[in-house]
């Protein structure tokens, strides 16, 4: 789950009044076609649309995406307008294919996701689990921390002061009486964090691969003895998402096109002088905790297990949580076709936008190696169940 932390701002406290200084993540640089628009009327987010307007529908092997379907289902499967669905679903061999598709044509209908001008093309990038070599106590190798949330970290329901800030939750830290920002990037990897200290729990090589383990979310560690384990995200301080890629742009230090995870993690080979003011460029910070060794995936923001492929993480206030969706893309750095029935299992701190999706490739070199250069351009489909479709305007 790439930097999977809610919709988060900087937190102010006067007096006993809390402001939300809204702080929106840089745009992403990416090299795409310009969006198709659709004109003639003022668009909600949601088109209705037609089976027959999803490429490749007719030939999708939905069997491979039924996996996914029931990770939903045993999120969602409790909810009024789910309950029969997830109920049928049980009843749908794994592997008829037909089957399944009749399935989806009965109990959802199809709605275009629009852009908040009309437009109905946005970007999709990828995300993995990555592989570092760790340890659970600090040596001359393994210098850099991976922290457990720490103590002194506020959580403040900001719904539960000023109702239009319902759904807002923001993180800070006691200054005296007052209630300030907690520590950024810069500050918590300069020590200046005072209650992380013993809230270590894995020791590793490499900050830049630190790095890209909170930007993923989750990750797995090669201990020194030669256990693996798995850690997954617990907490963020709070702090918008900035990309050090588009600030390597607009150094002149990358090209557009070299600004993937590998153009990233080349530059910082070569300049590790430079590195530590690049990483604090991005304020955000993310705390992790130790999975259970029993897992076979991370587990995304709706509390289960990612599928390999066929979840991806979505703006939550675009696309609730669990819903599959219909996603048209293509390869990473390809124009070959991606059209794949996928479910909306995961978010994440850099994924805004309606027309917007993080695709999971799940773990190892070959995820890593196609993560990385995936900023593609895309359009999207939510399969709405039935009685549950959207209210346009």
């Amino acid at each position: 789950m790439k930097i999977k932390f809610p919709n988060y701002s900087v937190l102010l406290l006067l007096a006993t009044s809390f402001l939300l200084a809204g702080c929106p993540p840089p745009p992403p640089i990416v090299v795409q076609p310009p969006p198709h628009k659709i004109v003639g009327k003022a668009f909600p987010d949601f088109m209705l649309g037609k089976w027959e307007n999803l490429p490749d529908w007719v030939s999708q092997d939905f069997s491979a995406s039924w996996p996914a379907l029931q990770q939903s289902c045993h999120a969602l499967r409790f909810r009024p307008v789910w309950l029969p669905i997830c109920a049928a679903a049980k009843k749908v061999a794994a592997d008829d294919v037909m089957a399944q598709r009749t399935f989806y044509e009965t109990w959802f209908t199809p709605y275009q996701v629009l852009n908040p001008d009309g437009t109905d093309t946005g970007m999709v990038t990828g995300y993995y689990e990555p592989l570092l070599k760790g340890s659970r106590t600090r040596t001359e190798r393994f210098a850099y921390p991976i922290y457990t949330p720490p103590d002194d970290m506020l959580e403040v329901d900001m719904g539960a002061l000023f109702p239009q800030f319902r759904g807002q939750i923001v993180r800070g830290r006691l200054q005296g009486k007052r209630v300030v920002p907690y520590f950024n990037r810069a500050e918590i990897d300069a020590g200046e964090a005072p209650a992380l200290p013993g809230h270590e729990i894995f020791w590793v090589e490499n900050p830049v691969e630190l790095f890209f383990l909170q930007i993923q979310g989750s990750g797995r560690i090669d201990l020194a003895d030669g256990t693996r384990v798995m850690i997954g995200y617990a907490e963020q301080n709070g702090h918008p998402y900035a990309s050090i890629g588009k600030k390597l742009i607009d150094m002149g230090e990358l090209k557009p096109e070299e600004a993937s995870m590998q153009g990233i993690k080349n530059w910082a080979e070569k300049h590790p002088v430079e590195l530590p003011v690049l990483l604090g460029h991005n304020p955000s910070y993310v705390f992790f905790r130790e999975l259970p060794d029993n897992l076979s995936a991370p587990i995304g923001a709706l509390g289960v297990p990612l599928t390999n492929e066929y979840s991806i993480a979505v703006d939550p206030r675009t696309i609730s949580l669990g819903m599959p969706v219909f996603l048209t893309t293509t390869q990473p750095n390809s124009s070959e076709p991606l059209n794949r029935l996928v479910f909306a299992q995961d978010t994440g701190g850099a994924i805004k936008g309606a027309v917007r999706a993080d695709f999971f490739w799940g773990f190892g070199e070959l995820a890593a190696f196609k993560a990385g250069r995936m900023k593609q351009s895309g359009k999207m489909w939510v399969l709405f169940p039935k009685g549950g479709e959207p209210t346009l305007n």
